[in-house]
């Protein structure tokens, strides 16, 4: 498919993809079409309180929130064509698969005629809506791994908050978070490290957004992130290892905050310690081994599996903190971070 680019307002020079990715040693291209004979997953990359809506959907239904002067913000729309736009500039010419949009808290509202209109009276042409919050993923089937028999594919995308702004004052800096990372083909987790995002955006233009985007894109390296989560098939934790983690990783809400200053930050819920635990058991790709063993990369799935659950504003914190602490975890059990506490 061909990327669909609304505002060409940029002249970044395109580096070809050859050039590109000369130094990536063990990441298969596979063909768009041996790709597609994958079955897809019936579940989204993220679930709490969210629905899939279209592109045009977002272009053509829904109003513009404004500031108090009544200078727009960039819309949702804007913000997923600046980051197609971004990824045909860095990529070139690339196919992408349709971009998956989820988005939560609706704000509805309604025009001035229908002002002394009952909610079941009102007609379709006469309700306004906004969305709160948006995900999206833009998914490159053409950049692919296997990683411990799963499938890995290249993803970009972003989280747009407007509950982080100050829609009440005058138009300001505007807040974005920006990623590139891989999706499991598997279970359709989404994989984030820490290089591979910029959590706080800040931009006042469309124009500024696709820079941010392309910046972010050169930086990230395919490579060490892949060789990282490659790596954490190497590592393995016990049934009584396992258990240690998650007893910690629940004490760790409640420590006295001159104590938890000192541990690094785990950033996941009880509700979500539930799931991993759950799934340690009966998941079907990442559940433990006969032994009641799991290696980390399995560690890893759970986690990113449990991240489903976060609301859009606290998903892409949460996919690199997933990151950050399986990282920690192979160091710890080398004896050497700060993530032995969860061991001990």
């Amino acid at each position: 498919m061909e990327l669909q680019l609304i505002n060409h307002r940029t002249s970044n020079q395109v580096i070809p993809t050859s050039e590109r990715f000369a130094d990536v040693e063990d990441a298969e291209y596979a063909s768009v079409n041996s790709v597609q004979q994958e079955q897809p997953s019936v579940r989204s990359f993220v679930e709490a309180n969210t629905e899939s809506v279209t592109l045009s959907h977002l272009r053509d239904d829904c109003v513009i929130p404004t500031f108090r002067d009544n200078e727009k913000t960039i819309s949702h729309f804007e913000m997923i064509d600046a980051l197609e736009f971004a990824t045909q500039q860095h990529f070139g010419s690339i196919d992408v698969l349709p971009t998956q949009i989820r988005v939560s808290h609706p704000i509805n509202g309604r025009i001035p005629s229908a002002l002394h209109k009952k909610v079941a009276e009102l007609e379709e042409y006469e309700k306004t809506r906004y969305y709160e919050r948006m995900i999206f993923m833009i998914e490159i089937p053409s950049i692919t791994e296997v990683v411990n028999g799963n499938r890995l594919n290249l993803t970009i995308g972003g989280v747009r908050a407007l509950n982080h702004e100050s829609l009440f004052s005058k138009k300001s800096i505007e807040k974005f978070k920006l990623f590139v990372g891989f999706k499991n083909l598997v279970c359709t987790n989404l994989l984030v490290s820490t290089d591979g995002v910029a959590l706080d955006t800040r931009v006042s233009s469309y124009d500024d957004l696709v820079k941010k985007a392309i910046e972010l894109l050169a930086q990230f390296s395919i490579p060490k992130s892949l060789h990282t989560m490659q790596d954490f098939v190497n590592y393995k934790l016990n049934e009584h290892q396992f258990a240690q983690i998650i007893g910690k990783s629940r004490l760790y809400q409640y420590l006295p905050p001159g104590q938890k200053k000192d541990i690094p930050a785990l950033e996941f819920n009880d509700s979500q310690f539930n799931t991993i635990v759950r799934d340690y058991y009966g998941d079907k790709s990442f559940c433990r081994d006969d032994n009641g063993d799991i290696n980390l990369w399995r560690l890893y799935g759970l986690f990113t599996g449990s991240n489903k659950s976060s609301y859009i504003d606290a998903f892409l914190n949460r996919s690199v903190n997933a990151f950050t602490f399986t990282q920690g975890i192979t160091r710890a059990l080398e004896g050497d971070s700060p993530h032995s506490w969860f061991l001990s």
